[in-house]
């Protein structure tokens, strides 16, 4: 059994629960936190599919559960949802806490391997390795019908993790992603730090890349992009995706929405649809 899970808070949501939760991350070397929400019905003898969340820049793995809408149809469908920290907390690293866009709440979604960063910074893992095997340990969740999602950075997170791995991930969807870090400041900015200065390192960690050099997913990608995004132009540049996408021949449906930004009123207005989408691929 994982190691032992705390629980902070517990609350009865839309006929299911809510839970916050920490845990001593061997992966880190620190402890963690995340959150789960499990849909009516489910318990040992009936465990459900479940979308794993990655929130954005500053978030925690509060975020996406109290903001984003997303519940009532969590319910409605019979998924589960487990959201995560955006970073390690409390890592003691000079200059984590001076940027708002690196360090603390920007792990990225990377294993860094550069110091002083190397050592706690491994949320490419913890995602891809601790997490699901702690939740689907200690909640009915079905990891055979395992899905992810993200907003922002955790757009980008979603989208590469999905693809590095896309046996393990079944499905895979994206509010408003950083497609290409390795040609943005945000990107450039957290890869030169965690990665070092070799960019061919990059690749790994660039959704358009991997389709570049390959990589594909069975099941068709979403994401939704809001075309008034304060972050359109300078971070999240979805042409690219779209390019690399129909190079590759990979299915994406990518969908422009006018007068939306890049903020948490974007993303509740499209929730639904994605939990939708992740459940007609989970649940077939």
């Amino acid at each position: 059994m994982p190691n032992t899970v705390k629980t902070r808070s517990e609350h009865v949501c839309h006929g299911g629960r809510v839970g916050f939760y920490t845990h001593q991350s061997d992966v880190l070397g620190l402890e963690a936190r995340f959150a789960v929400f499990l849909p009516p019905g489910a318990d040992a003898h009936n465990p459900v599919p479940v979308v794993y969340v990655l929130a954005g820049l500053t978030c925690t793995e509060e975020t996406f559960l109290i903001k984003a809408d997303a519940l009532a149809e969590a319910a409605r469908l019979g998924i589960a949802l487990v959201a995560t920290d955006t970073s390690p907390r409390g890592a003691g690293v000079e200059g984590e806490d001076a940027d708002w866009d690196f360090g603390t709440g920007a792990g990225f979604y990377l294993d860094a391997t550069q110091d002083p960063w190397r050592k706690h910074y491994k949320m490419g893992s913890y995602i891809s390795e601790e997490l699901p095997r702690l939740a689907e340990a200690h909640f009915p969740l079905d990891g055979t019908r395992r899905g992810i999602t993200g907003h922002s950075m955790g757009g980008h997170g979603a989208l590469v993790h999905g693809l590095r791995a896309p046996q393990f991930w079944k499905s895979v969807s994206a509010f408003a992603p950083i497609v290409h870090p390795t040609v943005v400041p945000w990107g450039v900015k957290a890869f030169t730090n965690y990665l070092g200065p070799d960019q061919a390192t990059w690749r790994a960690y660039d959704a358009v890349c991997l389709l570049e050099d390959g990589h594909s997913h069975p099941s068709p990608l979403l994401v939704d992009q809001g075309k008034a995004d304060q972050f359109l132009e300078r971070e999240l540049q979805p042409w690219h995706l779209a390019t690399a996408a129909h190079n590759a021949g990979q299915a994406l449906t990518l969908r422009e929405h006018e007068g939306y930004d890049h903020s948490y009123w974007f993303v509740q207005s499209f929730a639904a649809d994605h939990v939708s989408h992740h459940a007609a691929i989970l649940k077939a």
